[in-house]
């Protein structure tokens, strides 16, 4: 790529050729689980943290569904992106996959800054199971990579003040009900990419909300993360959330993570005063470098770690010899917190991305040598001054003057029921499809059947609706998703029990076995439902999981032995067969199932099924590099 002689600014569309899977597929099952409240009672954590950790773990991730339909088949895609472009950097957007910042180019020296996955590759790291790796993820709403992360968000086209083209992004998270726009624009001439994130809760009443910006970046041996803070909040896969001196811990440097064995967390502690800033620099000093104005408090390292499950996990999400760490930035300390949110309010900041030089020995030498010789290269590439100046400039953008990608309809359908007001600013279009039955609630007063029911929604509106009338079996479930969603279990029951007695249907079993504490009694209601229901998958999983949970492993096998084809050789299912082999003691019959290989597509972080089950049945033999997905050595 050559640069230009004269100073330009452009946004542009394009497409993006990789090697990717398709799309993972929504489920119809709802996630009726929520989150549990975070807890530390290490050395070092405050009282305001606690409270945070304590606050905010929404009883459900109603009204979103899994995305777990997905393989690891890949062909040559092509995917919209609309690419920022100026005579320093090019900057690659997928909206079509949550906005992600996919690729950020150095154009004097063709220099890739960031993660850029050479796959499309989903894998279970988010909320709603598909995650992708790779360059910079926006996460909003509640702890851990967000529910629209692997959804289209609405983006436009307008123009600064000043002439420059920008790119918005913007969509409405249905859990906490709050909207996000993000405004991305590159300045003639800017050595940095600026990204103003605004959040408003259009709420009267305060709403728990989180926010990280997860930023994957290449990790070799001599990358060294280099951040204005001596102390971190660390937790990893074994211990809990401890404050404790940084870089230097347990006798090893931790800002060089390519040389870190465990995956782990370090929340870096900025003192109060401190531009809030991080760095990825490699051995030549050089690397990028994320700044940001005062309210994204947090900066945060994340590294897989170099056991034989970390080399696993970043093969299996980006393929051989692609090893990557994250540098975050959030608006709490650490990743486990939420923050309270008037309703009313409007919070914004502006971030940057760009190259940053650094004299090398200084970035290798001592801590304070890194980090003073990197902040002092920060300030002359991105002066404070500069920064708060871009972020008063984002105020002033306008009306978008051309639409480039469509969101969701969800939103237009809380603008059509009075719950979310509308702005020229932020054209959330029309209602689609999916949202039709809803509609038809606000017309007619009554929800239309259907078998499987209408993707669900939550919000007081939809509930008050429905609880002055709900009748027939599919709006009575509905009301329990509702009541469920609002933490209310009993009345939930009840909506369910109601439900039943109009009609047995597979939904209200399934959201009864939840509710139900005896998982006996849950194995038979998960029983009956994928009795009625034997083609859905993701259900059979479940009905699988309830009857293990159970300790019914000989009838889950005669479950799995009444399945045919694709859906009895699916790796989840695999996998159960051989845990249910296990309990009954025929071992020969996992090994049997290990040999010809059990293969997890949405294999979840943390989760430790294949090489325990191998172990179990292996005692004597290592763990095949291709079974271990630990992520610690404990």
């Amino acid at each position: 790529m050559t640069s230009r002689t004269s100073t330009t600014s452009t946004l542009r569309t394009d497409l993006l050729r990789i090697d990717g899977t398709a799309d993972p597929a929504a489920g119809v099952l709802p996630i009726l689980h929520g989150l549990s409240p975070s807890t530390a009672d290490g050395a070092g954590v405050d009282e305001e943290m606690r409270r945070n950790l304590a606050y905010g773990a929404p009883p459900s991730l109603l009204p979103y569904t899994r995305q777990g339909d997905y393989d690891r088949n890949r062909t040559e895609r092509e995917l919209p992106s609309v690419v920022l472009e100026n005579e320093q950097l090019t900057a690659t957007f997928l909206p079509s996959l949550g906005g992600r910042l996919w690729s950020l180019v150095h154009r004097p020296s063709g220099r890739e800054l960031l993660h850029r996955n050479p796959v499309l590759q989903p894998a279970n790291l988010a909320l709603r199971d598909a995650w992708l790796a790779g360059g910079v993820e926006w996460n909003l709403g509640m702890t851990g990579h967000w529910p629209l992360t692997c959804e289209p968000l609405h983006a436009v086209r307008l123009t600064a003040p000043d002439g420059t083209p920008v790119l918005r992004m913007y969509a409405f998270e249905r859990l906490r009900r709050v909207v996000l726009r993000l405004d991305a624009w590159l300045p003639a001439g800017s050595p940095v990419l600026l990204v103003h994130v605004e959040l408003h809760n259009p709420a009267p009443h305060t709403t728990p909300v989180y926010w990280w910006s997860n930023i994957a970046v290449p990790q070799d041996a001599g990358t060294r993360v280099i951040g204005p803070a001596d102390h971190a909040f660390h937790c990893d896969y074994v211990n809990d959330l401890t404050r404790v001196g940084f870089p230097h811990l347990d006798g090893g440097d931790r800002s060089y993570p390519g040389r870190v064995a465990r995956a782990a967390d370090y929340f870096l502690d900025l003192p109060d005063g401190e531009r809030r800033w991080i760095a990825a620099l490699d051995a030549d000093g050089t690397g990028l470098v994320q700044a940001s104005t005062d309210r994204l408090r947090g900066r945060k390292l994340f590294c897989w770690g170099t056991s034989t499950g970390g080399r696993h996990w970043q093969e299996w999400l980006s393929g051989p010899d692609a090893a990557y760490l994250e540098i975050q930035a959030g608006l709490a300390r650490t990743q486990l917190e939420h923050l309270p949110m008037p309703g009313g309010a409007t919070w914004s900041w502006t971030e940057a991305y760009g190259l940053l030089g650094v004299d090398p020995l200084a970035v290798h030498g001592s801590w304070d040598q890194a980090r003073e010789a990197a902040g002092a290269a920060l300030a002359r590439l991105l002066p404070p001054a500069a920064l708060d100046a871009a972020h008063r400039q984002a105020a002033a953008f306008g009306e978008p003057v051309e639409q480039l990608a469509e969101g969701s309809g969800w939103a237009a359908l809380e603008i059509e029921a009075g719950d979310l007001p509308s702005s020229p600013l932020l054209p959330f279009g029309t209602p689609g499809p999916e949202q039709e039955p809803w509609r038809r609630l606000l017309t007619t007063g009554t929800l239309p059947v259907s078998d499987p029911p209408a993707a669900p929604v939550t919000g007081a509106h939809w509930r008050t609706r429905l609880e002055q009338g709900a009748e027939d079996w599919h709006a009575l479930y509905h009301l329990g998703l509702l009541r469920l969603a609002d933490g209310e279990t009993d009345p939930a029951r009840e909506a369910f029990k109601r439900s039943l007695g109009e009609q047995r249907t597979p939904w209200a079993l399934r959201a009864l076995a939840f509710l139900t504490a005896d998982r006996r009694e849950a194995a038979d209601l998960m029983s009956e439902a994928h009795h009625l229901r034997t083609d859905l998958r993701e259900l059979t999983i479940e009905t699988l999981d309830a009857l293990l949970a159970a300790d019914r492993a000989r009838q889950a096998l005669a479950v799995i032995e009444s399945l045919l084809g694709a859906t009895r050789a699916h790796g989840r299912i695999r996998l159960a067969e051989a845990t249910a082999a296990h309990a009954l003691g025929d071992d020969d019959r996992v090994r049997r199932l290990l040999a010809e290989g059990i293969r997890v597509d949405n294999m979840r972080e943390g989760e430790v099924s294949l090489d325990t089950l191998w172990l179990a049945v292996h005692p004597d033999l290592p763990v095949p590099a291709h079974y271990d997905f630990r992520m610690s050595d404990s």
